[in-house]
């Protein structure tokens, strides 16, 4: 049995992304830059034209790392922020906020260090990310610079996915639909 796809381009970059089962009623589009170093590179251009100054960029992690990192990489920035799933060894010290993802069962902590805070402070931050969906993780970000008092410039994402195209506070290159159970998108 083949699987359902979506075809779309994203960046100038024909791609199909696999239907992947959320619930029995509805299914997302899988849309994974890791490996795939071409659209992470293009699509890190296509949002840098869009961007807002800025000082530090951030993302969450995972998925946001290699478009975080190229888009960092493009700018000439030294330095980027995570927000990390889990507090690391090397971590002067931590805080934490809770978040809800629509790809990841039950609620996870996203952590900043407190080093990196201490850098945040008083700067403009741009929060990027592969894909916006509910929102969750974009509000668990902008709680976490909130609460190292970093200025929040702008939120930017690869696809707008659902509803969330319809938010006036994101940046993103393509919408991405919802779809029914026998692959019809729901716009």
């Amino acid at each position: 049995m083949s699987r359902m796809g979506y075809k779309m381009t994203i960046a100038g970059l024909e791609r199909e992304l696999p239907l992947c089962e959320l619930n029995d009623d509805l299914y997302i589009a899988a849309f994974v830059i890791f490996g795939d170093q071409e659209l992470t590179v293009a699509a890190a251009a296509a949002l840098l034209e869009k961007a807002p100054e800025y000082d530090y960029l951030i993302s969450a992690e995972a998925k946001g790392i290699p478009l975080v990192h190229e888009m960092a990489r493009q700018n000439g920035d030294k330095k980027y922020f995570l927000a990390r799933k889990a507090p690391k060894l090397y971590m002067t010290g931590v805080f934490g906020v809770e978040v809800d993802s629509i790809t990841t069962a039950g609620t996870q902590k996203l952590y900043l260090d407190t080093m990196d805070a201490d850098m945040i402070r008083g700067k403009r931050i741009l929060i990027v990310d592969d894909v916006i969906s509910t929102g969750g993780s974009l509000t668990a970000i902008e709680r976490l610079v909130q609460g190292a008092g970093g200025d929040i410039v702008g939120c930017m994402a690869i696809l707008a996915e659902g509803d969330a195209y319809k938010r006036k506070d994101i940046v993103y290159l393509e919408k991405l639909p919802l779809f029914e159970p026998d692959g019809t998108p729901i716009w």
